[in-house]
């Protein structure tokens, strides 16, 4: 590509109803949208950077950047609430009827209820961790429990703690990546986000609302799923511990389930080109006549 995919040349604004969405954009080709994950300093071009330049050689990548972690305009509810309202809001915004959705964990339950609430819109369906429910493993997993001690007191060592949890590879977690996303997740603004989702009493409120309300969690929905859909995990990702997979694993009517060893959580950083190879296979494959 002629263009080099730095973070300015790549970024762009959507105005709404309900402010600003930010997002990165690279390539020609059908659309394939990409949603990021939580956590502090999580943004989409952080989870995706590494990965837009292949690609878009096949596609128009569109990195969103969620309400309430510090890059689109904040929003007025529970981030994890305003997500699936932003992700309708942007593809209608730039006249996208139908798109592949790559979702990083929170960005892969995410992408999972948007494709059942509105099945025609999302053609393809790729996850990354975090769908599902724990089976074997205690919930929640020990990267969760790091994210709360980080957010309810924020601190370099608590931060780093959180990171070593999210890899395999302890050198993957370098004073670079410590730096971005020390001086993101502190801003408060972000920060105050986080606590919507990840501080204790949040936590604890939100569960008590989800089963006093009486509707059904997301995992029980998945045969709803219509999406032809790959999960891809990390075997040692302490976050969302794999046993999680077994759930969507059997529920989603047409799905494939790809488990990459030697990684923790940010299976498109630590199995990179694997990755890669695996969810192009899945997206470019021609559907049976």
């Amino acid at each position: 590509m002629t263009t080099e995919l730095t973070y300015e040349s790549t970024m762009r604004e959507l105005a709404t109803d309900k402010g600003v969405l930010r997002y990165h954009e690279a390539g020609d080709g059908p659309p394939l949208l990409l949603l990021h994950g939580s956590g502090p300093g999580v943004t989409g071009w952080r989870n995706y950077r590494g990965n837009l330049a292949v690609f878009a050689e096949h596609f128009r990548c569109l990195v969103l950047e969620f309400p309430g972690f510090g890059v689109s305009d904040p929003a007025d509810e529970h981030p994890m609430l305003a997500a699936n309202a932003a992700v309708i809001r942007f593809l209608d915004g730039l006249g996208l009827h139908q798109v592949d959705v790559i979702g990083n964990s929170m960005g892969g339950i995410v992408g999972t209820q948007v494709a059942i609430a509105h099945p025609d819109r999302v053609r393809r369906l790729v996850t990354i961790g975090g769908i599902g429910r724990n089976l074997y493993s205690p919930g929640p997993g020990e990267g969760i429990k790091l994210l709360m001690e980080f957010t309810e007191e924020p601190t370099r060592e608590r931060l780093v703690q959180w990171l070593h949890s999210m890899v395999y590879d302890p050198s993957l977690v370098t004073e670079e990546l410590i730096e971005e996303r020390w001086t993101q997740a502190t801003d408060p603004g972000t920060l105050a986000g986080a606590r919507r989702m990840y501080g204790r009493a949040a936590f604890a409120a939100t569960q008590a609302a989800a089963a006093a309300s009486g509707a059904p969690p997301y995992w029980a929905m998945l045969h709803r799923l219509k999406a032809k859909t790959l999960i891809t995990w990390g075997r040692d990702d302490r976050v969302s511990p794999v046993d999680m997979s077994i759930v969507p694993m059997r529920t989603i009517p047409d799905v494939e389930v790809h488990i990459f060893p030697n990684c923790g959580h940010w299976v498109m950083i630590e199995q990179k080109a694997a990755w890669e190879s695996a969810v192009l296979a899945f997206l470019t494959r021609k559907d049976n006549a």
